[in-house]
């Protein structure tokens, strides 16, 4: 191994907390890339007009494909060195952004995004791994390692905010161009702070096993969508059926490879598997959640950008308070009691969601929204220091990558699956409600979604457009209540799973005076990770 970084055991200077900055930015902003979306999609809408399902895609295939490739992107960096990764991420990232912001043609954002996320993907498990190598005393590496998932957590939080505020002042467009500036500084300010790091003799690149696992997902995704879309239902469910079956011979190629892309063996450990499904089930309530409640403000309520994003701020700083707690709260209080209590409060915010209508107040809206957002911190916090924690450090790309993606992945499935069954309800409940004597553009626009309707009543008169717009609500208020109460279920099994699966993980604090009074004890981490932990298993 070639590092710049500190002989074990030193503490982190002032130069290595000037460049946590340069990990934390890009981490921030990659993350509030997954949500920035959510308030500028009706103006992006009304410009590209995609189709109902080339919406979806929009928002989540960056998500997608960000999660497919963090875990071979993990062990890219250990190949090739972490600070090289992250520079050659982010230079293709501000290129790409520019790209997306001057297209008007609907698939050719699908495309941009989608490349976005592989440049996001290049650049998450660097971060991580440079954390690794710049503080090695723990007490500052928990610190580092927190700031960096508040970065995330701040960024998934703010995203709709500073899109409000984009929004307001110049258009849809400077939402990519944000990005440019950021990725910019990382471009510069990397080579002079970050040390040069990588671990040699690295695991080998397995393209083809990133390439199944997208395989997995995106067909699986694109069935569950087609269905909320009313397409063809053979279609959809041959989507689905594609999907699971790359999805086992994925895991095949995993069980039976000598150095697998994701290895299978991890999920033995009982704090690895727990932590990873409440890692994924978490998010997924809230991504469809979120875009549609976003949606709610502006179509139904009628707030501008900025007031939907000042609407949604007091949510948003309160999470990240909670989110920068968890890990001290942790110290004394077992983590999954805490990742428990957090999503248990979510189900009843959505609960309180889910009785929304068109004329619902603002201050319920907001109170709603205020207790599910911060809730989700904990499940949104622990877990990541808990998988990483099971592994050598020499693995801690890979490890990040792999905590990454089904966080990333949980917010995408949120967007595709909670969000589908959300437009599913909207269409079942526009189709025998809308106004006779509608022109036909007009009632299939309405039909799509509610952007579509939105814009179709603007070209009526005014009667007939009001007519439209209140049926338009309604249906819309009732495809969010039916999405909320989706999302409530979720977040129940994500209750149940963390303070069962993971009540025998100690506080942190103990953990580490344990690990202090035990020399090996990071060595016998790694060791249990494959081993399945067995006497983890007896208890």
């Amino acid at each position: 191994m070639s590092s710049a970084s500190n002989a074990p055991g030193a503490r982190a200077g002032r130069k290595e907390w000037t460049a946590l900055a340069i990990l934390v930015l890009p981490t921030m902003l990659l993350f509030m890339m997954l949500t920035i979306l959510f308030l500028a999609i009706p103006y992006l809408a009304a410009d590209l007009a995609p189709s109902s399902t080339q919406t979806l895609w929009i928002l989540d295939i960056y998500g997608f494909l960000m999660a497919g490739f963090l875990v071979l992107m993990g062990t890219m960096a250990d190949r090739i060195g972490h600070r090289n990764l992250l520079i050659a991420g982010a230079a293709v990232f501000g290129i790409v952004s520019v790209a997306a912001a001057t297209t008007d043609d609907p698939a050719m954002m699908i495309v941009w995004r989608a490349v976005l996320g592989l440049a996001g993907a290049a650049q998450v498990p660097a971060t991580l791994g440079l954390i690794f190598t710049m503080f090695h005393d723990a007490k500052q590496r928990g610190v580092a390692i927190g700031a960096w998932a508040a970065g995330i957590s701040g960024g998934v939080a703010l995203g709709p905010l500073l899109s409000g505020l984009l929004l307001d002042a110049f258009s849809w467009r400077a939402t990519f161009l944000v990005a440019v500036p950021v990725m910019a500084v990382v471009v510069i300010g990397a080579p002079l702070l970050l040390p040069k790091h990588q671990y040699a003799g690295g695991a080998r690149l397995d393209f083809f096993s990133a390439l199944l696992l997208l395989a997995t997902m995106l067909p699986f995704v694109y069935g569950i969508k087609s269905i909320a879309t009313g397409e063809s239902l053979a279609v959809s469910v041959a989507a689905i059926v594609v999907g699971l079956v790359f999805g086992v011979l994925f895991v095949v190629r995993q069980l039976r490879a000598s150095a697998p892309l994701l290895d299978m063996r991890l999920f033995k450990n009982r704090t690895v598997s727990g932590a990873l499904v409440v890692f994924v089930l978490a998010p997924t309530g809230i991504g469809g959640v979120y875009l549609m409640f976003s949606q709610f403000l502006q179509l139904v309520k009628g707030l501008s950008p900025i007031e939907t994003g000042l609407a949604i701020l007091p949510a948003a700083l309160i999470l990240i308070a909670v989110a920068t707690f968890s890990p001290i709260m942790a110290r004394r209080i077992r983590p999954g009691y805490i990742m428990a209590t957090g999503l248990a409060v979510q189900v009843v915010g959505y609960l309180l969601l889910a009785q929304v209508g068109p004329a619902t107040g603002l201050p319920w809206l907001i109170a709603s929204f205020i207790v599910i957002y911060p809730a989700v911190a904990p499940s949104m916090t622990l877990p990541n220091e808990l998988i990483v924690s099971s592994v050598p450090p020499e693995k801690a790309g890979a490890a990040s990558g792999l905590s990454s993606t089904v966080n990333d992945l949980g917010i995408s499935l949120g967007v595709a699956i909670v969000g589908s069954i959300g437009v599913a309800r909207y269409r079942s409940e526009i189709e025998g409600s809308l106004p006779e004597g509608l022109p036909a553009e007009a009632s299939e626009a309405a039909r799509n979604n509610l952007d579509g309707a939105v814009a179709a009543a603007g070209q009526l008169p005014a009667e007939a457009g009001g007519s439209l717009l209140r049926v338009a609500r309604d249906a819309f208020a009732s495809g969010l209540g039916t999405a909320a109460t989706t999302a409530a279920g979720i977040a129940a099994v994500g209750a149940v799973v963390a303070a069962f699966w993971l009540r025998h993980v100690p506080p942190t604090g103990q953990a580490a005076a344990a690990s202090a009074e035990t020399p090996d004890a990071d060595a016998g981490a790694g060791a249990d990770a494959e081993s399945g932990e067995a006497a983890e298993a007896k208890a």
